[in-house]
């Protein structure tokens, strides 16, 4: 693939997947790299001039009145790392990592942060040589940023602590650095919370979840179109006139989605004049439902699109642009050079109540469709289908335990979906008094989305199963597209089997984006 020129300025989400997923190269963009000169510059001459500054002349946290001076500003970088790379529990997934890599980098490239370019420099050589850090999930609390995994890709960079190599083997910084012929890092003043100050973790972990959930979305349009279907369910519900009344942008978007999953049934046609008025929530309102989840997705996507793009760590330096040709004075910093200020930006609450708020939504996401999936087998609500989907129901029990597996973790997500960031612990003798537990947030929305996938295929799989009952009768074009992909990797079941694999295959379908693509 094309390089990624990165600048701080015009990162998408897209093209963090690319980076994280699909190992796409990444290069300082030429432009940028001057930005970052301009804010080294300062940050030099205040140096120089021994002036007293937030993390760049101080210790940090509740240490900043500790005066830092000479030799011992280098010490202090390497303190910084060794001592704030203190996570715990499992490793990030590579691909969440390398998202966390890129991100800082792209923010770093914005110039606003006083390091090196060499520096960026070294993390996009990792990316592209396939060098990941060991990060532990478990240990930020959202501020001042994601401290501790941030502390443990800085570690990696300078030679220190654990990597994966291009082949996912596990080794340490100093080996895997010396393998792909990178040289650590020696870092200088104010580099050391330039690295681990900032929100990249929790955006690492939530942006490539965001992603995931709009494929979620999608696929639920048209599970749900099969499972409205194979129940004899009606299209009135979907009728635009209804939504144009209520113009939410979500809803109109489902509703024209099943509207067009369900375009040349046969099983419509069947039962257009029963005596049924109209189907029960779970099916009828399908547009209000997702689609309000569509619009929580939206809302946090224009959060998370920000925060790329944004500058979180702190001090933050604003260098004084100079005309072509000028050369630097080497003036203090407040004057000439510019200023170092201090601020929160790397506060994690902006990005906190959107990954709480997009935990809320899949969760209701999941709950919706395992009620759809109780009306499958369901023998009291199925239309007919029957009991449980299995053939030879009592000798067979179908989908009897899928719905309970369904069940449960639809019930995991009521807990998940707690929201994280209602909660602060002081943390840095005070100084650190409120945070954002963004971190916390993005780990469980990790999970939600794992099982509202696993919920939806769940469903699939008893649609596609319900569809063969109500054989010879097809359902719409678009909804044969998405029942072949089903059947691609789970056949009929046409007796009880263990079914455990079938649901992963279909996840992985659903994530995939194959079942969406039935709406393109």
């Amino acid at each position: 693939m094309q390089a990624l020129h990165i600048n701080g300025n015009d990162l998408t989400l897209e093209e963090v997947r690319d980076a994280a997923v699909e190992r796409r190269p990444v290069l300082l963009d030429p432009a940028a790299r001057e930005a970052v000169d301009r804010a080294r510059a300062v940050v030099d001459a205040l140096v120089a001039n021994n002036k007293v500054s937030y993390a760049i002349t101080t210790g940090v946290g509740q240490l900043a009145d500790v005066r830092i001076a000479g030799e011992q500003i280098r010490e202090l970088q390497v303190n910084l790392v060794r001592s704030h790379a203190a996570g715990v529990g499992e490793p990030l997934s590579i691909p969440e990592t390398r998202a966390m890599m890129l991100l800082r980098a792209n923010s770093l490239s914005k110039g606003f942060s006083g390091v090196r370019a060499q520096v960026i420099d070294t993390v996009c050589e990792m990316l592209n040589r396939g060098i990941t850090p060991v990060v532990p999930s478990q240990g930020s609390v959202g501020a001042s940023g994601d401290l501790a995994p941030l502390a443990h890709l800085a570690l990696a960079m300078i030679g220190e602590g654990e990597c994966f190599d291009e082949k996912a083997l596990r080794l340490s910084g100093a080996d895997a650095l010396r393998r792909a012929g990178i040289k650590p890092l020696v870092l200088e003043a104010k580099e050391a919370v330039s690295l681990i100050n900032g929100t990249q973790g929790m955006l690492g972990v939530g942006g490539l979840a965001l992603l995931a959930a709009e494929t979620l979305v999608d696929s639920a349009d048209v599970i749900g179109a099969l499972t409205l279907d194979a129940l004899r369910g009606t299209d009135v519900a979907f009728d635009e006139r209804i939504h144009r009344a209520r113009p939410h942008p979500g809803q109109l978007k489902t509703a024209e989605n099943l509207r067009k999953m369900l375009e040349g049934s046969q099983i419509r046609e069947s039962h257009r004049d029963c005596a049924r008025v109209q189907d029960a929530y779970s099916l009828r309102c399908m547009p209000q439902v997702h689609g309000a989840v569509r619009d929580t997705l939206a809302h946090c996507r224009r959060i998370f699109e920000t925060e790329v793009n944004s500058a979180v760590d702190n001090p933050l330096v604003f260098a004084r642009p100079r005309a072509i040709g000028e050369r630097s004075t080497g003036t203090v910093i407040g004057t000439a050079e510019g200023d170092v200020l201090s601020g929160g930006n790397f506060h994690g609450e902006p990005l906190a109540f959107a990954l709480d708020f997009l935990g809320i939504a899949l969760s209701a996401l999941a709950g919706i469709s395992e009620r759809r999936l109780e009306r499958l087998v369901n023998p009291a609500l199925n239309e007919g289908l029957p009991p449980f989907l299995a053939a030879g129901a009592g000798l067979n029990s179908g989908f009897m335990m899928a719905q309970v597996t369904a069940a449960s973790l639809v019930s995991d997500n009521k807990v998940l979906a707690h929201p994280a960031s209602v909660d602060s612990i002081t943390t840095s003798g005070n100084k650190e008094d409120y945070v954002s537990m963004g971190m916390g947030a993005a780990l469980k929305l990790k999970r939600i989305v794992e099982n509202t996938r696993n919920v939806m295929a769940i469903e699939a799989m008893a649609a596609a199963q319900a569809l063969d009952f109500v054989a010879p009768l097809k359902t719409g074009k678009r909804g044969q597209k998405a029942y072949a992909a089903i059947r691609a990797v789970c056949p009929a079941m046409n007796k009880d089997r263990v079914m455990y694999g079938d649901f992963a295959r279909i996840a992985d379908v659903i994530a995939s984006g194959m079942l969406a693509e039935a709406l393109r």
